[in-house]
C-alpha cells in the first residue's frame, strides 16, 4: 500500500513539474515537447536541449522524442542558440550473446559501449518571428551536424522547413 502511496505522489509531482514548465514556456512563447529525427546510421542513445532530456533511443533513419517540456521565449532574437548534448552508439548487434554465459555478455556489453561517443553542439535557432511555435525538434545529422526548428509542422510535411531526406549516407571523410 506504501509502495502504491509513493508511486502515485511521484507520478503527480512529475507530471506538475512538467505542466508547470509547459505553462511558464506558454506565458514566454510557444512550449511543447523535444522531438528528433536521426538521419544517421548510428543509434542515438539519448539526448538533451538546453539541458532538458529528450526520450532516450532513438535508433538509425528514426523519429521519436516526446519529453517534456521545451519552450522558447515569446520574441526570437537574432543570434539565439541552444545547446545539444546527444550520445550515439550502434542501434542493434547481431552477435548478441544471450545472458547465459554471463562473461560472454559483459564482453559484448563492454564492445558495445566502447563505440558510444559524446558530442555537444551549439546551434542557431531559425527565427520564428510571427509563427506557431511547438517546443523544438532536433534533426542529427552526419557529420555531428544538427539543425533545430520550433515549427508546429510535422517532419515530412510540406511546412517542415528541414527538408533533408531520412536516410542520409555518411560521407567518407567529413567537413572540418
Amino acid at each position: 500500500m506504501k509502495i502504491r502511496h509513493y508511486l502515485v505522489v511521484l507520478g503527480v509531482l512529475m507530471l506538475t513539474g512538467c505542466s508547470q514548465q509547459q505553462a511558464n514556456a506558454e506565458s514566454r512563447g510557444g512550449g511543447g515537447t523535444i522531438e528528433a529525427i536521426n538521419h544517421t546510421k548510428w543509434a542515438i542513445n539519448h539526448f538533451s536541449v538546453d539541458g532538458q532530456s529528450g526520450i532516450d533511443i532513438i535508433g538509425p533513419y528514426q523519429g521519436g522524442g516526446g519529453g517534456c517540456c521545451y519552450g522558447v521565449p515569446a520574441k526570437w532574437r537574432p543570434g539565439m542558440t541552444v545547446k545539444i548534448d546527444w550520445e550515439t552508439g550502434v542501434g542493434y548487434s547481431m552477435d548478441f550473446p544471450g545472458y547465459e554465459n554471463w562473461d560472454k555478455y559483459l564482453a559484448w556489453k563492454k564492445k558495445m559501449k566502447a563505440q558510444n561517443k559524446q558530442h555537444s553542439a551549439v546551434v542557431p535557432v531559425p527565427d520564428y518571428s510571427g509563427q506557431e511555435t511547438c517546443g523544438i525538434t532536433v534533426h542529427f545529422l552526419p557529420c555531428d551536424e544538427v539543425k533545430v526548428t520550433t515549427s508546429c509542422a510535422n517532419y515530412g510535411h510540406p511546412e517542415h522547413p528541414i527538408k533533408e531526406p531520412l536516410k542520409m549516407p555518411e560521407p567518407r571523410v567529413c567537413p572540418k
